[in-house]
Formats: C-alpha cells, sequence, structure tokens
C-alpha cells in the first residue's frame, strides 16, 4: 500500500475477518486507516464505506461472493484504436453497458487518429449517446491534454484491447506511467496466481489510474435478458412507450425501439450489439 511514507506491506487486523465474507474485505482503490509498527510492516485497523465498486460476481457453492476490481472509481476510461488494430466495437458496447450497470461513468478514447481520415466517422456515435469521446494520438500530439485533463483529480479504471496504444498515451501524459501499468498487465495475463500485482499508480497533479483488464472477462450471467435495454441510453427511454410491458424488441406490434430503429434514430450496430448480449452472445 503507498503511503505518504511510501510503500507500506499490509494485513488485515483479524478483527475484520470475523464472520463469512461474501465480498473482498479490502480492495483496490479502498480507503483505510491502519498502522505502522517498528519494523516497517502495516495493519489495516479499519475499512471505509465504499461509495461505488467494480464487481466481478463469483458464484459459489456456499454462496455469491463479490470481488473487487476497483473500489470507489470515478471513471471507466475504454481505449480503442481507430485503426492497427480496427476497433473492436461490439468489446465497446460490452464494456459500455457493464459500466451502465456498475454506475461507473465511462469516457472512451478514440486513439490513434493519424491513420484514419475521419475518426469521427466511427466514434462519433458514441458522443451522440451522451459519453464523453477524445481524439488522441501520440504522433501528432492531438487530445493528449484533454486526455491529461480528463485523468486528473479523478480515480480511474483503464481497460481495453491489446495494441491500442494505452502504454503510450499514458507515458506521453506522464512518464513512466505507461510502462509501469503495462508491467501490471503483463504480469496479471501469465496465471491466476498474479492478482496480488494489480496497482493503482498516482498521477502528477492529482488523481489515479489503475490498470483492471479483467473488464474483458466481468460476465454478465447476472443480468437478465429483460433488464438489458435499461443500459442502452438510446433504448432505455423508449421502452415505456412500447405496447407491450414485456417487450422484447424483436418483432412486437407497437414496439417503440423498432419503430426508432426503422426511422434511423437507432443505430443498426448498436441494435445488433443489444439483441447479441441480450442473448448472452459475445
Amino acid at each position: 500500500m503507498e503511503t505518504g511514507q511510501g510503500v507500506v506491506v499490509c494485513q488485515l487486523r483479524g478483527k475484520l475477518k470475523k464472520g463469512r465474507a461474501t465480498s473482498d474485505i479490502a480492495a483496490l482503490g479502498d480507503r483505510v486507516v491502519l498502522t505502522v509498527s517498528a519494523d516497517g510492516s502495516g495493519a489495516i485497523e479499519s475499512v471505509e464505506e465504499r461509495r461505488q465498486a467494480i464487481v466481478r460476481l463469483d458464484p459459489r457453492p456456499q454462496g455469491e461472493y463479490r470481488q473487487i476490481l476497483l473500489a470507489n472509481a470515478d471513471q471507466a476510461v475504454f481505449v480503442f484504436a481507430c485503426a492497427n488494430p480496427n476497433p473492436k466495437l461490439r468489446m465497446l458496447d460490452r464494456f459500455l453497458v457493464i459500466a451502465e450497470k456498475q454506475k461507473v461513468p465511462a469516457v472512451v478514447i478514440a486513439n490513434k487518429i493519424d491513420l484514419v481520415d475521419n475518426p469521427r466517422e466511427t466514434f462519433s456515435l458514441y458522443a451522440s449517446l451522451g459519453y464523453r469521446v477524445i481524439y488522441t494520438s501520440t504522433k501528432t500530439r492531438a487530445g493528449l491534454d484533454e486526455l491529461k485533463s480528463q485523468l486528473q483529480n479523478k480515480v480511474s479504471a483503464l481497460a481495453g484491447p491489446s495494441g491500442v496504444g494505452k502504454s503510450s498515451l499514458l507515458n506521453e501524459i506522464q512518464d513512466g506511467l505507461g510502462l509501469a501499468v503495462n508491467e501490471i498487465s503483463s504480469a496479471m495475463n501469465k496465471g491466476r496466481h498474479t492478482t496480488a500485482t494489480r496497482q493503482m499508480f498516482a498521477l502528477d497533479g492529482g488523481g489515479y489510474a489503475a490498470d483492471t483488464p479483467g473488464w474483458k472477462s466481468l460476465a454478465l450471467w447476472d443480468t437478465s435478458a429483460e433488464e438489458m435495454d435499461a443500459y442502452f441510453p438510446e433504448l432505455r427511454d423508449l421502452v415505456p412507450h412500447c405496447q407491450f410491458s414485456d417487450c422484447s424488441h424483436k418483432h412486437e406490434p407497437g414496439c417503440a425501439v423498432l419503430a426508432a430503429l426503422k426511422n434511423g434514430t437507432i443505430h443498426p450496430e448498436r441494435y445488433d450489439s443489444y439483441l447479441r448480449l441480450r442473448a448472452g452472445q459475445e
């Protein structure tokens, strides 16, 4: 644990571990009270109540367990490339649904804009849905000041597919930050015993960046098909206007969603993402 006195290795006090745990007692992003012994070791005395958490639900024989990927996150920052690799928009849609479900404001970073003629052709859709989209390039330095400002004084969960230039972006806004995050991401992908290496990095001028590679594997098994439309901003305000309260938005007469799809208010690719996620597909 990083403190004003440097890094302190801490253990939980026994009083915090009494009873059957249904969630991580202390997790990355938690605010805690600790004491430091003469030998430099630390003990976590108490954990402040979380105002929010990015959660992975783990069904166990003895009951559901909530694994905390990041506590007290102010935003989720999803980095995707305009090209090389081509943007995986269904993955982005899935990430955004998870962010909506977990009540974490989402920001989309469209990186490598120097490789395409019109990056807004692909990503402006997300801005029209109310998500902030920042267009960046490490070669031209476009958008770097905006990205840095977006991260300042916030706890940010970073995620995105490999090869999109996340580490390069972070190195540009703070020397060595991207390299440090990349080392953690590499360790996370090497085996099941590496989760203890997950770290959060302090930003110059205030705020923290946490690499959270678990977004891709976050399950939506606990999300019913009927509630999926609530996590698509362009659908949820239409649902009350459907003729049937249990409308699946696939074939029913009087469906407000299908009407919006027909008149072009809803993008067909987003509608397809909705159908796939509703059906439990990637």
